[in-house]
């Protein structure tokens, strides 16, 4: 590691950019031109040679599901405002119409550059005996066999359409794959056009028996459906094909006024099977008139079309990655269970009862949450649970636990967000379950989501009645927990209890909470406290004090909050932050942001933890700094638009643990790091050293949670310290 002190290190020099307005729009980055920089750090994760080669495949795919949903999403909006006649600018300055051309170029680069990603991965996996063979490279036995296949795994699925004047065009879905047919009857030469869609029940890549000893293979679903277009369409032969994917406007549009609400949202979700084309990808080569007509069925404009020449639907790949080779594959990581939970053979409330823990998930088991609510439903001294839930997984332990505690006669509340985007129904079907088990289920505000992750549970203790509190960065959802890097705070700090019971009210009543003591919500508060604490450090750096504030979120857009932070920068306040995706701010400019410094950490798990540390007039890190971790992303949505909180962290072992380990490593990363400039330009700090850069993934699978260990932890150094002594090993 060469450079463990990042913290530490005295900003690069600043730049002067010629015709740069200070205080004019460009001041910004925009919003979705950043969003794509970060897709562009994804895919460059699955073009790393020292990552392993299905961990590559996985890269690859998740940038290929992220662009699609960039689309169904941001571009549709985009795309309204532009049907609209919108011409307002963005805080960068950029219009609707402006940005749609800048996305597309920017877009179609990146789509270019996955296929050439897949090429060199394919043949990566061919030289490690993992091939995706075309039907030419099929034997006499392996299409016997794949006839079996067809026959009794995709035929019975399949509905073939011709397409004439009886048979209009069918509706292809969002997401929709589908392959068009040009057929000629061997009779009499008769022309038929035929589309063939594809249920995306169905696998894309069927894996072959047979072949070498120690080779997989596998071959896509397009192949197999030519191999047997004959079964389908019988006494015709293929005189041209072509396959297609369709992207439609997946945002939502709900009523304001609608009186039910769950309702609203089960209608929205049909309407949203027949939102607008926004992509639609066509294999390369494609017969002109079959186009043609693809493009004009589906209403597609010409900007709206991309030809590929390789694989459409690179998300799919996600297929390949195969367990029958841990070799090419993360080496297994198995969560740890705190120690001091372990001291108290399970017993989570007699861990929290001694002192208040930081679990810093995945590294940390999210199962010591979900055993939280567990054991919440099972004690007969809990008399109420009470719960957020925006996202989880299908069969949520946590919701089940929650169901049992109202059954078993226990208060229960759940706050349901029923916005949650692509996760609508699955909570509208929660929330009925947790209806019939007897919960009162709240679905907080119209206008605003609740993002905010909270649970308490009040237990009788005696003569008193004690709130044990979680606070998360993070969705209840056992699964994404599982590569999703969190933190969960868990407490019976008084305070904190009543606060997060008057945030509950809150959301129930509708009553603002008033009073709060260690926490700050928005979208009243929660904006302004992250400005005055930025305020208060401008103020420590003029009196000549150490001014510092660090931040870790997975994206800041906000204008009011970048401009705070161009104030402070002015000042002479150090700040450095980990900004995983979005990034609006510019740094490193002469008089602007020069003491500003933003890295992106992209590597084997997703950073998701939100985190802000200012240095309270003794710079960073201090003991003495004000900590807090957050719901909250430093976006507009986020800050002024949901309800989300910002937690102070007053216990000297979770303050620790964030500032000297969490931060720390994050900071000094290396291995999985990108350091942004004045341009937008993103560049590694240094050269990929043979996997030996520092990685703070690994850092933390090595070592336990400072606020976690139990009674056979007796080395309290901040692992800060051991991090700059070990050179980062």
């Amino acid at each position: 590691m060469t450079d463990p002190d990042f913290l530490n290190s005295v900003p690069g020099p600043s730049v002067e950019l010629s015709d740069f307005d200070a205080s004019g729009p460009q001041r910004f980055f925009n919003r979705e031109l950043s969003w794509l920089s970060f897709n562009w750090r994804v895919l460059e994760s699955a073009e790393n040679p020292d990552a392993p080669l299905l961990e590559r495949v996985r890269f690859l795919s998740i940038s290929g599901s992220n662009l699609d949903e960039f689309f169904t999403v941001r571009v549709a909006g985009l795309r309204g405002l532009k049907r609209a006649g919108v011409t307002k600018p963005s805080a960068d300055g950029m219009t609707p119409a402006e940005q749609l051309e800048r996305i597309d170029a920017d877009a179609r680069a990146l789509m270019l550059r996955q296929q050439e990603c897949w090429a060199t991965l394919k043949d990566l996996m061919r030289d490690a005996n993992i091939e995706v063979v075309g039907i030419n490279d099929l034997s006499k036995v392996d299409v016997e066999r794949l006839e079996q296949v067809f026959m009794d795994q995709v035929f019975p699925v399949l509905t073939p359409l011709a397409i004439d004047p009886a048979h209009p065009f069918p509706f292809i879905p969002n997401a929709g794959f589908a392959m068009a047919l040009q057929l000629r009857r061997v009779s009499d030469g008769a022309p038929l056009e035929a589309l063939l869609p594809v249920p995306n029940q169905v696998n894309r890549f069927i894996r072959l028996e047979g072949g070498r000893p120690g080779t997989i293979r596998f071959l896509p679903l397009e192949g197999l459906l030519e191999l047997f277009l004959t079964r389908l369409f019988p006494g015709y032969e293929t005189a041209g094909l072509c396959t297609f994917r369709v992207l439609r406007d997946s945002d939502l549009e709900v009523e304001e006024e609608a009186e039910d609400l769950v309702r609203e949202f089960e209608s929205a979700l049909k309407r949203r099977r027949r939102g607008e084309v926004i992509r639609l990808k066509i294999s390369m080569n494609a017969p002109t008139d079959l186009r043609a007509m693809i493009i004009e069925e589906l209403h597609a404009n010409a900007d709206e079309v991309i030809e590929l020449d390789g694989i459409i639907g690179i998300s799919d790949l996600s297929e390949l990655v195969i367990d029958d080779h841990p070799d090419m594959l993360w080496k297994k990581y198995k969560p740890r269970t705190p120690e001091r939970v372990q001291d108290f053979e399970g017993d989570i409330f007699a861990a929290i009862k001694q002192k208040d823990m930081l679990l810093h998930h995945p590294y940390e088991s999210f199962d010591t949450v979900v055993r939280f609510v567990q054991q919440a439903a099972h004690d007969p001294d809990v008399v109420a649970i009470k719960q957020t839930l925006y996202r989880t997984s299908k069969n949520s332990p946590i919701v089940a636990a929650l169901c049992e505690a109202a059954e078993d006669g226990k208060s229960v509340t759940a706050l349901v967000e029923l916005k949650a985007r692509f996760d609508e129904a699955a909570n509208i079907r929660l929330s009925r379950q947790l209806e019939r088990a007897g919960a009162q289920v709240v679905y907080g505000f119209i206008d605003w989501k609740t993002h905010a992750k909270m649970s308490t549970v009040v237990r009788r203790e005696g003569k008193d009645l004690v709130t044990y509190s979680h606070f998360g960065t993070g969705n209840y959802h056992p699964i994404t927990a599982n590569f999703y890097t969190d933190l969960s705070l868990m407490t019976c700090d008084k305070a904190l209890g009543r606060d997060a019971t008057r945030v509950f009210n809150y959301v129930s009543g509708y009553a603002k909470p008033e009073m709060l003591e260690n926490l700050h919500v928005s979208p009243h508060s929660l904006k302004s406290h992250i400005i005055d604490s930025l305020d208060v450090e401008i103020e420590h750096a003029k009196a000549g004090r150490p001014a510092a504030a660090w931040f870790k979120c997975n994206s800041l857009i906000e204008p009011e909050v970048i401009d705070a932070m161009y104030r402070a920068s002015q000042a002479g306040v150090r700040i450095d932050m980990v900004i995983r995706g979005i990034c609006g701010i510019r740094p490193g400019i002469t008089g602007l942001s020069e003491n500003i410094r933003v890295k992106s950490v992209v590597g084997r798990f997703l950073e998701h933890s939100r985190i802000a540390c200012f240095g309270n007039g003794h710079g960073l890190p201090s003991d003495q700094a004000r900590v807090y971790i957050s719901s909250a992303d430093l976006m507009g949505r986020n800050l002024n638009r949901r309800v989300e909180t910002l937690v102070e962290i007053k216990n000297p072992t979770v303050h620790a643990q964030i500032i000297h380990q969490v931060m720390a490593a994050n900071l000094a990363d290396e291995a999985n790091s990108w350091v942004l400039d004045a341009n937008g330009d993103f560049s590694r700090p240094g050269a990929i050293d043979g996997g030996k850069a520092f990685s703070c993934h690994d850092f933390f699978m090595r070592n336990p949670s400072l606020s976690g260990r139990g009674r056979g932890g007796s080395d309290d150094a901040p692992l800060l310290t051991k991090l700059r002594l070990s050179g980062g090993q």
